[in-house]
């Protein structure tokens, strides 16, 4: 098994996608192969933290049979109750509704004059949870000092071996369904018990998580005013596993076009989930402002900014429309991996030398409101 699985990797690699995914399916000898072991999500993440990723990265072998392992067997999350309080102080909850249920874990600022505050959401990549992820991007430094509310849901391994978000499934890109309902369902439950601003509620995510959030911006626009995608991929730019496999390695489609303001981060040297899949983002947004009023201007400024005191160089481009209003922005790090920029060495899928991807998303969240202030918030 683990040969096939060498062997569907290098064929992937090279552009080979249906042959992978016959080898995959059935195997050498024409029986059933590794589908029934297979994750539904199949890209390895690389770190640049903990020893034991360090370890997944650098040695070949550990990375392709970790791209295909066989995750724990888990109880589905607990009922819903009150809220446990964690070390770094977050707090978990357990969130269930009619698409299904998922721990989450919640971040309130301990000083706030009682005003009622934004929300942003975090959705952590693949083998992360949320306390990895909210020590990697340190979100709630920002939260604390901003004051903005911080939801960190975590996917289930019984639903993805690799705690991948299914963001390429059809029944996962619908709205009220699948993993969009649950979500949908985790911002609402935090927006009523929090009260917390209806017109300022945001989604960020990183990789499948990135992914997972251009989801959630294209079926709740009504929910969120502003989307964060990092290294991740455009909504609809794939229906299934080999799709999902085309589409981070050679780019996937623009996806349908959507009207909420985007922010995108992305390194240039990412082997992962390939570059040109930020343009895709940046593309299907600046396609919908044409579509819906052809006379509207975009204009574009693209801004270099070399290396300083050991950070890697990267290209700010910021899309406006014609009443100066920034509808996009682009960030390409250049030299960098597959790994959250300006991020935290204590967190996984981190780049400390990168510009800091967290303040920056905050910074234009903030920007941004929804005009149908609480529609589809209740």
């Amino acid at each position: 098994m683990d040969d096939n699985m060498t062997t569907a990797l290098r064929l992937t690699r090279q552009g080979r996608v249906g042959e992978a995914t016959q080898l995959l399916l059935h195997g050498n000898d024409g029986q059933l192969g590794m589908a029934k072991h297979l994750p539904t999500q199949t890209a390895k993440e690389t770190s640049s933290a903990t020893p034991r990723l360090r370890e997944l990265r650098e040695a070949p072998g550990l990375t392709t049979r970790s791209l295909f392992r066989k995750g724990p067997a888990v109880a589905d999350p607990a009922p819903p109750g009150e809220a446990r309080a964690t070390s770094n102080g977050l707090h978990r909850l357990t969130y269930a509704g009619p698409a299904g249920s998922r721990n989450y874990l919640l971040y309130v600022p301990k000083v706030h004059g009682g005003e009622r505050l934004p929300l942003v959401m975090m959705l952590h990549g693949g083998t992360q949870d949320g306390a990895d992820f909210a020590a990697g991007t340190r979100m709630n430094d920002l939260a604390e000092n901003l004051g903005m509310l911080v939801v960190y849901p975590e996917q289930l391994p019984a639903a993805n071996s690799g705690r991948y978000w299914n963001w390429f499934r059809p029944s996962d890109q619908r709205r009220d369904l699948g993993e969009p309902g649950i979500l949908g369902g985790i911002t609402r439950e935090v927006l009523h018990d929090h009260d917390a601003d209806p017109s300022r509620i945001y989604v960020a995510g990183l990789s499948a998580g990135g992914a997972m959030a251009a989801v959630m911006a294209a079926t709740y626009p009504d929910l969120y005013a502003a989307v964060g995608v990092h290294s991740g991929l455009a909504y609809r730019s794939a229906h299934d596993i080999t799709s999902a496999m085309t589409a981070m390695r050679n780019g996937g489609t623009s996806g349908p076009p959507h009207e909420m303001a985007l922010v995108v981060f992305h390194g240039d040297r990412d082997g992962t989930v390939a570059p040109v899949n930020a343009d895709r983002l940046i593309a299907a947004r600046l396609t919908t402002r044409a579509g819906h009023d052809p006379a509207s201007t975009i204009f574009k400024e693209t801004t270099r900014h070399d290396p300083q005191d050991g950070k890697r160089a990267y290209s700010r481009t910021v899309f406006r429309d014609a009443t100066g209003i920034a509808v996009a922005e682009q960030w390409i790090v250049h030299g960098a991996a597959h790994a959250w920029s300006g991020g935290h060495p204590a967190g996984s899928y981190t780049d400390p030398r990168g510009p800091n991807a967290s303040a920056e998303m905050a910074r234009f969240f903030l920007q941004h409101q929804t005009h149908i202030l609480g529609n589809g918030a209740g």
